[in-house]
């Protein structure tokens, strides 16, 4: 069972791809989707909610790109999640209206989430980049290097 969606576990992916791969300079968005098999367009409205939730910085110029706006220790994934789920892309268009969702269901799945959150909380960037590390989640060497002119 994924108690997330896809737009959640690509921002979560998102944010450690850019703290793993941000120095010495930003990580353009093309660069980040082709590591991630997207479409360059796809991520910008995902990156531009974790701008706002000031979780990555934008970088403008030509070697602009992302990076972390905190330290990665300071950054957990819930923080993550909230930023992805902030701009509506996660609710549902048709919410069921009764007495029982309301009272009985409504209030259980609020308290599931923000127990779930809550452990996504305990988890930082940091943590996630040492597991990457760990499993070779990326191929350091190869780091997509774009050499357009």
């Amino acid at each position: 069972m994924n108690l997330l969606s896809r737009r959640s576990r690509l921002a979560v992916a998102a944010v450690v791809d850019v703290a793993l791969h941000a120095r010495p300079q930003p990580v353009a968005a093309k660069a980040l989707a082709n590591r991630h098999n997207l479409p360059p367009r796809h991520l910008e409205t995902l990156l531009q909610a974790l701008v706002k939730a000031n979780i990555l910085k934008g970088v403008r110029g030509p070697r602009g790109g992302y990076e972390l706006a905190r330290e990665r220790r300071r950054i957990s994934a819930g923080d993550i999640v909230r930023a992805a789920m902030s701009d509506g892309f996660d609710e549902e268009e048709v919410v069921a209206e009764s007495k029982l969702v309301r009272e009985v269901v409504t209030p259980m799945i609020d308290l599931a989430g923000e127990t779930f959150l809550a452990a996504l909380d305990a988890v930082t960037v940091d943590d996630l980049c040492r597991q990457a590390s760990e499993r070779q989640a990326f191929d350091m060497a190869r780091d997509d290097a774009d050499f357009t002119i």
